[in-house]
């Protein structure tokens, strides 16, 4: 997310609104001081996006994935050889 100042925003105002729309949000700033964000309306809260499960289907985990390198952990940690 970038910010712009006041004036950039007046000068820049239909193309920014084009990106926030396009899910690239802004922040308008007076004096370098944050004031507004501006978003899609169509866009998520991002407490309200949910990212759980959106590779489904796209990675497989070995069943022994929590045993994976054990032998080789325990090893450089001063186990026995």
């Amino acid at each position: 997310m970038h910010t712009v100042n006041i004036h950039e925003a007046k000068t820049h105002l239909s193309r920014l609104i084009d990106e926030a729309v396009n899910g690239e949000p802004f922040v308008i700033a007076k004096a370098g001081k944050p004031l507004v964000k501006v978003m899609s309306l169509n866009t998520p809260a991002p407490d309200h996006m949910k990212r759980l499960g959106f590779m489904v289907g796209e990675i497989k985990v070995p069943a022994d994935f929590d045993q994976m390198g054990s032998a080789e952990i325990e090893q450089m940690f001063g186990g026995e050889q």
